[in-house]
């Protein structure tokens, strides 16, 4: 089978592709024919080894994953042959085979086609557990979403959309913006060209209560800032490439505070909330209370080209290697 495999730690754009073995399942396992598989910002730091934690090389990079059950191991019993099934696995999706336990994989509803599913879990799943659980967004809150032009940017933007909170999107382009405010954003900031704490509180008449933040960088004091009285920031990853250091009297003022958040590390030790929560996702989608964004696409032998744009921050929404 074709396999996407990084031998050593590189750039995005020098990972092959080989020819391997198809996988051999385990008991509780299911195997995948993957149609699809969604790039992520993460994928590329880990090919370069400069996520925070290391994948020994070689390696196959790709998170999520859907595609068709061709084989059922022992002692699984909630699928069958030819099921359409999405999983995140965190390493290993680019390939044509993947072995798959079966708590990590739920069924594809119809009207749902495998791109869209391939890039659903990290994006949709890291919004929800940010702004419920660790953000306590409720209704008629104040929403300011960083990278809103992202996967996960544009995820946030629809859930918090659904979750009833009011919606400020702040992207580095109009089309960014756009693809964010056809995602449920209600007011818009481009911060490459305007003061990024003075246009949100200028447009929210004071400040926002809950700050989603996937950028870090020189965008994250001034986030802060905008926080009314009981404000929360939360820090969901550094796609501007530095960690940010702020004035730790800004979280003291207004009795702010700043949460962390890590939804892989939480879904891994998880499984079955987690595996609950993507569910509830599948049926917001369902039910059309959430609209997840049909991604860019590409071929298995442009998907590290595709994953430098993605460092480079020049993709609008998500990108799906299709097979």
């Amino acid at each position: 089978m074709k396999t996407l495999v990084c031998r050593q730690y590189q750039s995005p754009k020098e990972l092959s592709v080989i020819d391997t073995a198809e996988p051999v399942i385990a008991d509780g396992q299911i195997l995948v024919q993957v149609r699809a598989v969604g790039l992520n910002y993460v994928d590329g730091l880990l090919v370069q080894g400069r996520y925070q934690m290391k994948v020994p090389t070689p390696f196959t990079p790709g998170g999520e994953i859907s595609g068709e059950v061709v084989s059922i191991g022992k002692g699984v019993t909630e699928f069958k042959i030819g099921d359409p099934v999405l999983a995140n696995v965190g390493i290993g999706g680019l390939a044509e085979y993947v072995s798959v336990y079966a708590k990590q994989a739920l069924i594809i509803p119809k009207g749902l086609n495998f791109p869209v599913a391939a890039t659903l879990s990290q994006s949709y799943a890291t919004a929800l557990f940010s702004l419920r659980k660790r953000g306590r967004l409720t209704a008629g809150e104040k929403l300011l979403v960083l990278g809103a032009g992202g996967g996960v940017g544009l995820a946030a933007c629809d859930v918090g959309h659904a979750l009833g909170a009011e919606v400020i999107a702040a992207a580095s382009s109009e089309a960014k913006l756009q693809a964010a405010r056809l995602a449920g954003a209600d007011m818009l900031v481009n911060y490459s060209d305007s003061d990024l704490k003075t246009s949100v509180r200028q447009l929210t008449a004071g400040g926002v209560d809950l700050v989603f933040d996937p950028v870090g960088g020189d965008y994250t004091e001034p986030a802060l800032r905008t926080l009314k009285y009981n404000g929360r920031l939360l820090v969901i990853g550094f796609a501007s490439g530095s960690i940010a250091s702020i004035p730790v009297n800004q979280v003291l003022l207004r009795n702010r505070q700043v949460v962390g958040v890590d939804w892989g590390a939480w879904s891994m030790a998880h499984l079955d909330d987690n595996r609950l929560l993507m569910q509830e996702i599948l049926n917001w989608i369902a039910e059309g209370k959430l609209h997840p964004p049909h991604p860019n696409q590409c071929t298995l032998a442009d998907a590290g080209q595709n994953m430098q744009a993605l460092l480079d921050r020049q993709v609008v929404g998500k990108t799906a290697v299709v097979f």
